[in-house]
């Protein structure tokens, strides 16, 4: 358990926070570790883990109490997923997607209707979510969607294909963003995008190929096909025309998640680095003694320290109300390479002990470096910083 003491600083948890955290990290290492890299190398989705954090309330963090969620401050929620970084990048993910993207699109957008009828079982765990976005032709250009959904007079018919999504094939709620209505122009391609709320099975749904990754093999990434998916007036989640906007947000929050799991993965390359180089000799020393190696320690923990203060600002902002997309598109952007960074010199530390699978570090490099490109690339978050900051100045 984390010592009990007064939370002096904005950036430290207090009691009840640490009672949280300190539970889960006894969870994570009781029925997490001793199976992730199993998990790793199999590809097998994990139902039972995830119905525990269920009942657990991570998989409801920020879910009101109202709605049967644990009602957790973004900063404690981007706190839990660092710590399930730390021992498994593909649970983190998952459990990240399910609450900072489908359910967070629902928070924000749904009406009261769909708030009672989807957030209960999501933030329970008994089923997961997956959100639609990307496309096989719509990365980082995500107004460039051709996913359409087309009104008639029961609702909707929904047709297109999404491509990687998150809990894909294993999901129970599907939040789809789709073009309801023609874009008046290129230069407005971004209006005319809507939401779409529905519940699997449900005919028309179609999952296509699901896909053999680098990392983060336990996390179910798969291609989304809708063929004439009816759906009723009800399933339109926010304003029509007006998702462009939600999608937005919803990434900025969901940024603050990943830049989290980049510190865990990061903090477990470092950690596991720090104690092999205490162990393992070289020249009649451990080679923990060799600057070389101790500079590449003090870079790691200084560029994660940086890293997690980043991005617990962005979350205290969120919980404060106040804009908090800059913020977070920092946070990401440092943390994912500062993470990736730390992996990479945790390989180089063990030498040929890092390159093979006995060892653990080559793991937390490969799901790393997804944080590079979810939820914005590192190039696109450059671009909105960049342009962010130049305004201040117009």
């Amino acid at each position: 358990m984390i010592a009990d003491r007064p939370r002096d600083l904005w950036f430290e948890l207090d009691s009840e926070e640490r009672q949280i955290i300190g539970a889960l990290r006894d969870f994570l290492q009781a029925e997490v570790a001793p199976t992730a890299t199993e998990r790793d190398q199999t590809g097998a989705f994990p139902f039972e883990i995830v119905k525990k954090l269920g009942e657990m309330g991570v998989m409801g963090a920020q879910v009101p109490e109202q709605y049967g969620g644990a009602g957790l401050s973004t900063r404690v929620f981007a706190r839990i997923i660092e710590e399930i970084a730390a021992v498994d990048g593909a649970l983190a993910l998952t459990v990240a997607s399910h609450n900072s993207l489908c359910t967070g699109h629902i928070l924000l957008a749904g009406n009261e209707q769909q708030k009672r009828q989807f957030l209960p079982r999501l933030a329970s765990g008994e089923v997961l979510g997956a959100w639609g976005l990307t496309e096989p032709g719509s990365g980082s250009d995500a107004a460039a969607m051709r996913t359409k959904a087309e009104e008639t007079a029961s609702g909707w018919v929904l047709n297109g294909s999404k491509q990687f999504i998150t809990q894909g094939s294993v999901a129970g709620v599907y939040v789809v963003n789709a073009r309801t209505d023609a874009a008046p122009s290129e230069e407005k391609k971004h209006l005319g995008l809507s939401a779409v709320v529905f519940e699997a099975p449900i005919a028309g749904l179609r999952i296509g190929r699901k896909e053999k990754k680098l990392g983060l093999n336990a996390s179910d990434t798969a291609q989304l096909i809708f063929e004439d998916i009816h759906l009723p007036k009800e399933a339109l989640l926010g304003e029509r025309g007006k998702g462009f906007y939600d999608v937005m947000k919803v990434l900025e929050g969901g940024r603050i998640g990943i830049a989290a799991m980049a510190v865990g993965l990061g903090r477990a390359a470092m950690e596991f680095a720090a104690k092999y180089a205490l162990e393992r000799e070289q020249f009649g020393r451990p080679i923990a003694e060799f600057q070389a190696v101790s500079h590449k320690l003090a870079d790691m923990a200084t560029e994660l320290e940086a890293a997690r203060l980043l991005y617990l600002k962005a979350a205290e902002l969120r919980d404060a109300g106040r804009p908090f997309g800059q913020a977070a598109a920092q946070a990401k952007l440092f943390a994912s390479e500062a993470g990736v960074r730390a992996c990479d010199e945790a390989i180089q530390i063990l030498g040929g002990y890092g390159y093979i699978q006995e060892y653990p570090v080559e793991r937390y490099w490969r799901d790393a470096r997804l944080t590079r490109i979810g939820e914005g690339t590192s190039e696109v978050l450059k671009v909105i910083i960049a342009k962010n900051l130049l305004a201040q100045y117009r």
